[in-house]
């Protein structure tokens, strides 16, 4: 019996480790896709691709979701201490680099610019409350950063949206739709600084308190007959506008961006479909991990390497590439150069996450470890089939002095799992709430493993049960803990 304990306990840490290595490669793969959008957007300036994938929105969503799993769990304090750590020293490390470069080539000279020089506005690349300033001849430098102090704002008020969240629903997700409106009725603006970090609030704001949706589970619970229909609207409503503006670039109309945006997150994020396939496609499962581990400089120098695209074409005299090899080699070029600065400047995300700065990231824990085998079952006596739904027959004096009584031993009351906790491969058990049953299923049973469900908390392992007298029920304090 202390030996069953002792194993019972030793599967459970090695369990818990493989919940803690595990990641929802499906949300990998989102931010993946929505990073190397953007990156092809900012190259050749497609409009379409603004439609076909709302990459600024999806990214505000998973990030939404994340910051809620982590304010459910720690202080306000903490998590937006946390946010804010592994963010900001990336954007230091450019600053240290692109400042000097901007006040050496004449930045201070400008009085013409979009930010002409101001020391006291420098203090926004090491807190982005406005967007970090720079000379006209680096806009391609700093022309992105609006996205990290987007960010930042979402996570310093993420702590209040939270508790919105909980109290009204889904109410605060229409919020940001509302003041948006009413900025459209009134022409209400703010100064220059403030009124850039409002629009931003109202058009991806949604999309971020989605993301609390999507992480407890509510997402995942709105009924398809309700969810599609208000996608279907809101989509509708991003084509009016966009029309009205006559583009259909919805990066240059706010309104189409925030309805198109929404009604996406809406679609994509209720949806979880197996990973397995990602695993077996090694290149492009280290690629995705490789992204995610590396997100914030990928984003914050993928400007400036397609700036420098033309520059070194010219340089090793194949400027006329462009003209024999197509777009392609542009593209090719532009993704050579994110990643050689991904490896130049990729370690300030280890710095700011605590951990060895590396060259190339550590991509070992992204991946899914399989579960760890469980222990063989002890050999037990054979007993004659009892019929399926048979109850517990009475003893009578007879039978209690038998060696077995009747009806012996009982069925488990282990029920079927649904159909939506079937395991996916590749996936070890994990989750929060117990597995249904107080009882182990018998010998030679098929075990199932719930694996990852569509969003929300993963439900914990069923780990195996000790054997139980049946003439009594376990006390309370005995029963095996799911957490």
């Amino acid at each position: 019996m202390l030996l069953f304990r002792s194993v019972r306990r030793s599967q459970r840490r090695e369990r818990t480790g493989n919940l803690v290595a595990v990641r929802n490669r499906y949300l990998d793969l989102l931010r993946a896709a929505a990073i190397v959008r953007v990156i092809v957007y900012h190259l050749f300036g497609w409009p379409w691709l603004s439609v076909v994938l709302p990459a600024m929105g999806v990214m505000f969503a998973l990030a939404g979701s994340l910051t809620a799993a982590s304010l459910a769990k720690r202080d306000a304090a903490q998590v937006v201490s946390s946010r804010l750590r592994r963010l900001l020293p990336p954007l230091w490390l450019l600053g240290l680099i692109a400042v000097p470069v901007m006040l050496v080539t004449g930045w201070a000279a400008e009085d013409d610019g979009e930010h002409p020089f101001s020391p006291a506005r420098l203090a926004f690349w090491i807190l982005p409350l406005g967007d970090p300033p720079g000379s006209d001849h680096a806009v391609d430098v700093w022309e992105p950063l609006w996205y990290l102090r987007a960010y930042v704002w979402f996570v310093l008020l993420s702590p209040l949206l939270f508790a919105l969240w909980k109290r009204i629903g889904w109410a605060a997700v229409a919020l940001p739709l509302v003041i948006m409106a009413g900025l459209d009725v009134t022409g209400f603006e703010l100064p220059e600084t403030a009124d850039a970090a409002l629009w931003d609030f109202v058009a991806y704001g949604a999309c971020w308190i989605a993301g609390f949706a999507h992480h407890d589970g509510r997402l995942r619970g709105l009924r398809p007959w309700l969810a599609f229909p208000v996608a279907l609207a809101l989509g509708a409503g991003a084509a009016w506008f966009a029309y009205d503006y006559g583009t259909y670039d919805l990066n240059d109309v706010p309104e189409s961006q925030a309805l198109w945006s929404l009604a996406f997150v809406l679609v994509v994020l209720r949806w979880q479909p197996p990973m397995g396939w990602l695993a077996r496609i090694r290149p492009l499962d280290h690629a995705v991990s490789v992204i995610n581990a590396r997100a914030v400089t990928i984003y914050l120098w993928h400007n400036t390497a397609i700036a420098a695209v033309w520059p070194v074409l010219a340089f090793v005299a194949l400027d006329d590439l462009a003209d024999r090899a197509g777009p392609a080699s542009d593209l090719i070029v532009a993704l050579v150069l994110t990643l050689g600065a991904m490896i130049a400047f990729g370690w300030a995300e280890d710095v700011a996450a605590r951990r060895r700065p590396r060259l190339w990231p550590d991509t070992t824990s992204a991946a899914p470890r399989p579960p760890s085998p469980d222990p063989e079952p002890e050999p037990e006596p054979a007993v004659s089939p009892q019929p399926t739904g048979a109850p517990m027959a009475r003893f009578s004096a007879a039978a209690a002095m038998s060696r077995a009584p009747a009806n012996w031993p009982p069925l488990p009351r282990t029920p079927t799992p649904e159909a939506d906790q079937l395991p996916e491969p590749g996936h070890p058990p994990a989750g929060d709430e117990p597995p249904g049953g107080r009882h182990q299923a018998p010998p030679g049973a098929e075990q199932h493993d719930p694996g990852l469900p569509v969003a929300g908390r993963r439900p914990h392992p069923p780990g195996p049960v000790e054997p139980v007298d049946w003439f009594r029920s376990p006390p309370l304090e005995q029963l095996d803990d799911p957490r």
